[in-house]
């Protein structure tokens, strides 16, 4: 149990948890995959009045567990265990996507997001 937490750099954690999360704010908006994602996934994008306050809690909370998991395998020196992931979660959610009838274009923005904001976390957990 100590190796989650012996060593890990919790700024590195929480910074990066915080860049994926605002990466994953531009990602989704309309400047970038937003529109284009949103027909592709069938739901219409809201005002920020509308946003969906549980969906971006577990959001933050997910964000926070997997840069907690690049933290980890920094320390061990197993950043490549950390891509094996991302590739095999990516694959996970593509294949989810599929199963719910997500367009080919959903699919790939949701994929770049999650190698995306990993990236952004294995580079906080370098600075920090």
């Amino acid at each position: 149990m100590a190796e989650l937490f012996q060593g890990v750099s919790w700024i590195g954690v929480f910074s990066g948890t915080i860049a994926a999360f605002l990466l994953g704010w531009l990602w989704y908006s309309p400047k970038l995959f937003g529109t284009k994602w949103a027909d592709g996934v069938g739901v219409s994008m809201g005002s920020a009045d509308e946003m969906p306050k549980a969906a971006m809690m577990f959001q933050i909370l997910g964000l926070f567990l997997v840069s907690w998991l690049v933290g980890v395998t920094a320390v061990s020196n197993a950043l490549l265990t950390i891509i094996l992931a991302v590739v095999a979660f990516s694959v996970m959610g593509y294949a989810g996507g599929l199963f719910r009838k997500n367009s080919a274009y959903a699919r790939g923005v949701d994929a770049g997001y999650w190698v995306a904001s990993v990236v952004v976390m294995v580079v906080f957990q370098g600075i920090f």
